[in-house]
């Protein structure tokens, strides 16, 4: 097994920082300092160990879901001295090497997925699998539908433009500087601060952001700074490909590109595809 794996498998890192771990020296294999990616060993037999420390028998598997509560950041360490999701493992007596799998804004609340298994918080995160997201915000003002529209159909945020996302209305609640609207909005991808910069493009800052659900997982019930393990069923459905199809990525391309595509001549188009 790959070094990078074990290390992951292991709780010591992400195999992304294992190999930087291996770049940098402080990996050792019966004695030796590692100095090749890729190298292979044992982890039942062969004596591995980060910066003196010997690296045991992988730790079982947990998969934990965390209502993340405000004022709290989704990493494990913060330069500011916030208070972390590491800190609220620990305060519910929770030890070991934990991945956040994505993130949430220290402003924002809702679902956090974390687990020491490497492997499958990089895999989430990948991309392909489409990860769908479902959050609640509440905006300042109600937007007309026509903004709700350009929400579905994608608005471009650093010269890229969304991927469609289903958008809703819930409700709509009193404020001191008016009404607002509560708006339920699924999105398959993860930039930076996506939904709330979704929200800025169509003049309707967001006031409140949470995050109701991950995937195919929700829970109502868990209170936020609650913890809990993920249940068999929802472990196995988390991972389950939901990757948008192709006419949704094309889609999310900025229109120039989608135009200068679709005027080529068919047989450079045929190319452009392959």
């Amino acid at each position: 097994m790959r070094l990078n794996k074990i290390l992951s498998s292991a709780g010591v890192a992400s195999r992304r920082a294992a190999d930087d771990l291996i770049r940098q020296g402080r990996v050792t294999l019966n004695g030796a300092i590692v100095s090749e990616l890729g190298t292979k060993a044992d982890p039942e037999r062969d004596d591995i160990r980060v910066d003196g420390r010997r690296v045991g028998a992988p730790p079982a598997r947990r998969y934990l879901l965390m209502n993340k509560p405000r004022g709290v950041v989704s990493t494990r360490s913060d330069p500011q001295r916030r208070k972390t999701v590491v800190d609220l493992l620990r305060q519910a007596g929770i030890n070991g090497y934990f991945y956040p799998v994505g993130r949430l804004d220290y402003d924002s609340e809702g679902l956090l997925l974390l687990t020491n298994d490497g492997e499958l918080a990089e895999r989430a995160m990948h991309p392909r699998y489409g990860l769908t997201r479902t959050y609640e915000a509440q905006v300042v003002g109600v937007p007309e539908p026509r903004d709700l529209e350009r929400l579905r159909r994608g608005v471009v945020i650093d010269d890229r433009r969304t991927l469609p996302a289903d958008v809703r209305q819930l409700r709509v609640v009193p404020a001191k500087g008016g009404p607002q609207a509560v708006l339920e909005i699924t999105i398959r991808e993860g930039r930076n601060r996506q939904v709330r910069r979704m929200c800025d493009a169509i003049a309707h800052p967001v006031e409140r952001l949470r995050r109701t659900r991950l995937g195919p997982i929700a829970d109502a019930k868990l209170k936020p700074g609650q913890i809990r393990e993920l249940t068999p069923r929802e472990l196995a459905s988390f991972l389950e490909p939901d990757a948008p199809p192709r006419a949704a990525m094309r889609a999310s391309r900025p229109p120039a590109d989608r135009a200068r595509n679709e005027s080529a001549p068919s047989h450079r188009r045929r190319r452009s595809r392959s």
